[in-house]
């Protein structure tokens, strides 16, 4: 997508036309706080105003260690405001793990929330180039060994409007460092054209408009639910926020509030799904459920369906691809397709999203046939793409082939275009000189009643080269041991594709975005 709208020119113009056309529309919705898109731009100013005055300027990069807030979101269009670069910081880290980003990305500045003062000042007692803090919520800033002030007195303080100089297309807008499932994270580099190009295709795609509230419950330091803050805001819909991902609050919010779109992590979704009760609770203001992080078993799928009510769709993609690659809301000719084959499409990820050129390719580089059948590599190239890694040339450099960005993600497409992924190429299984695909094995196991999920791996086997192993977790109050879950998978899959090893655990270990740390699960006992 190389059209843009005559003035927009930044990520900052998303907030500024939202003023324009619904100033007295509610922007925000946090817990008893209300905003309007007039109140909220106001408060943007202020805080820029703030930030610049502390010497932050075009091209500095801003921190946030944040939960979920209206705050949240000023910060990215407050740090867009700027031409500054935010940095969210995923909240689960450790002080050694934010230290190093912070030293990565050469932040000067932070916006955190006072319920990680700890967390901060452990992190501060690390080397770190931060100058300043600004604490967030009500009250007094903590106490702090940087310079710090209070974002919502900066925030209520909007003197005269004030001029910033504005971003161009290609400037860095935002800088996420990936959950690092393997290695060292990386700073994924999104432009203001790739906040720009993925926002009017999600507008598209999903029919947003100014009647839509969307509900911030999937962590907004990650692309799972970010890219709505643009979306969103760019339509003049309502956004609802719940600070952390918690089962009750989010079921309250979405009934309250009249929440009406939002996108889960499957293990999210499966927590909402197995909450007892939960079909008695009022969905009617839905309709549009999305899930993306990773990949859905088409059993989590047929419940979801159940329960909600309204008209769900997978979404596959990236960080570094801002992040949709695929969504797959079905057209009208395929909701009038008997129920089963209608869930096995919506059990897919969904075909190419419209501002992505997308391909599924051989070792050879040639689009592999539209058969469902035949697997490839997954590879992307447009507006929504990463134009590489922060400071790592030879990580850029290797992600790339011909223009092309390698997903290193596996999957097959049909004669209807939808995708379906079938694993990680790191996480493919060789068993005997078998192919095992690790998303298929998770399905099947996701059908026993008393699996609650699934995370299926290799090992190192001195026979077959590798085994199969499945870590799984199961329903509360269920039981379910080895030979029962090895003589299930036996009358579904082939024998060589049958887990020779289960670990039965409390929970898997996952990444913010949802994502199974496997690398983890093979060094269990």
């Amino acid at each position: 997508m190389h059209a843009y709208p005559r003035g927009s020119v930044d990520v900052f113009s998303i907030l500024e036309r939202a003023e324009a056309l619904h100033p007295a529309a509610t922007a925000v919705v946090d817990a008893d706080v209300k905003r309007t898109y007039a109140e909220t731009t106001a408060r943007v100013r202020a805080v820029a105003a703030c930030l610049r005055e502390r010497g932050l300027a075009h091209g500095d990069r801003l921190a946030i260690l944040e939960p979920n807030s209206a705050a949240y979101l000023e910060s990215y269009f407050a740090a867009a405001a700027l031409g500054a670069i935010l940095c969210p910081l995923n909240v689960r880290l450790t002080p050694l793990e934010l230290a190093a980003i912070l030293r990565d990305a050469g932040a000067r500045a932070l916006v955190a929330h006072p319920g990680f003062a700890g967390l901060v000042e452990e992190t501060l007692a690390r080397e770190t180039p931060l100058e300043s803090v600004l604490w967030t919520g009500e009250g007094p800033p903590p106490s702090s060994r940087l310079d710090a002030s209070s974002f919502e007195r900066a925030a209520s303080s909007p003197a005269e409007r004030p001029r910033f100089a504005r971003a161009g297309l290609d400037d860095v807008a935002q800088l996420y460092y990936t959950s690092g499932t393997t290695g060292r994270p990386k700073g994924v580099m999104l432009t203001h054209r790739n906040v720009l190009a993925h926002a009017l295709g999600a507008i598209a795609e999903l029919d947003l408009g100014e009647r839509d509230t969307w509900g911030h419950f999937a962590p907004m330091f990650h692309l799972a639910d970010a890219w709505a803050v643009f979306a969103v805001t760019w339509v003049g819909g309502r956004h609802v926020f719940v600070p952390r991902f918690e089962e009750q609050a989010v079921l309250a919010a979405i009934e309250r509030d009249r929440v009406g779109v939002t996108n889960l992590v499957p293990t999210m979704l499966g927590r909402l799904l197995q909450l007892e009760g939960v079909e008695r609770r009022d969905f009617s203001s839905m309709r549009l459920l999305l899930s993306g992080g990773a990949p859905i078993a088409p059993a989590l799928v047929r419940r979801a369906l159940q329960v909600f009510g309204c008209e769900y769709a997978q979404t596959y993609g990236m960080t570094e691809t801002s992040p949709f690659l695929t969504l797959g809301r079905l057209s009208e000719r395929h909701r009038r397709l008997e129920p089963e084959r209608r869930l096995a499409l919506q059990a897919k990820a969904g075909r190419a999203f419209l501002a992505v050129e997308l391909a599924i390719v051989d070792e050879d580089g040639s689009p592999v046939p539209r058969d469902g059948r035949t697997v490839g590599e997954i590879r992307a190239r447009g507006d929504t793409v990463t134009p590489g890694y922060w400071n790592q040339p030879q990580e850029t450099s290797a992600a790339f082939r011909d223009g092309w960005l390698c997903t290193g993600d596996l999957a097959s497409v049909d004669a209807e275009g939808f995708v379906e992924i079938v694993d990680r190429r790191k996480d493919l299984i060789k068993s005997g000189g078998e192919t095992v695909y690790s998303t298929e094995v998770e399905h099947v196991l996701a059908e026993h009643p008393a699996v609650l999920e699934s995370a299926v791996f290799g090992r190192t086997d001195p026979r077959w080269g590798e085994r199969v192993c499945a870590a799984v977790v199961l329903r509360p109050g269920s039981v379910a041991g080895d030979a029962e879950l090895e003589s299930f998978c036996r009358t579904r899959l082939a024998g060589f594709k049958v887990p020779r090893t289960f670990l039965l655990l409390a929970e898997l270990p996952r990444t913010a975005s949802g994502k199974v740390r496997k690398h983890v699960l093979r060094q269990l006992g």
